[in-house]
């Protein structure tokens, strides 16, 4: 069945969370059988073509799944009209995503936890300058999100971000 939803997830580097959200989303998707794309890229260029950080890929391997094979790249301007949603980790990467949007832009941007009841509006935790632990709490709100998302989208009901 093809999908007609398309998610990319975008942090900064896309090295830490935004991983770690394409893959909760991926994995929320798969255990209900409901055919979605998922992507992540992260609005800076520095990480590009490196795999995530090795605390985002242990976390994520703790709860079953192995991103290890992912590889880092930019937010590109195809990215615009090849996504039917651009959904930013936080207020910055959501500013910068709307500053680089092209005039033909048809993805409606918004934030990530906008789709979790009571989180309208807030970051995901950036785990990047802690220890391990700080990227248990990114995982569980990337997988808040990513069970809201596919809960909506089983319903009728996911409200795209405005």
């Amino acid at each position: 069945m093809k999908s007609d939803r398309s998610f990319l997830l975008v942090c900064l580097g896309n090295i830490c969370r935004s991983p770690l959200a394409e893959a909760a989303l991926r994995e929320a998707a798969a255990r209900a059988g409901v055919a979605i794309t998922v992507d992540s890229a992260g609005t800076g260029a520095w990480h590009v073509g490196h795999p995530p950080d090795p605390r985002a890929q242990a976390v994520a391997l703790a709860h079953g799944i192995d991103i290890a094979g992912y590889r880092a790249r930019q937010v590109a301007a195809a990215d615009y009209r090849r996504f039917t949603e651009i959904l930013a980790l936080d207020r910055d990467n959501l500013a910068e995503l709307r500053r680089r949007a092209p005039k033909d832009a048809t993805a409606r941007i918004g934030l990530l936890l906008d789709a979790v009841p009571g989180r309208k509006g807030q970051a995901v935790a950036d785990p990047y300058y802690g220890d391990s632990a700080g990227f248990e709490v990114t995982w569980a709100d990337v997988s808040a999100a990513a069970e809201a998302i596919v809960a909506g989208i089983q319903k009728g009901g996911y409200v795209r971000p405005e």
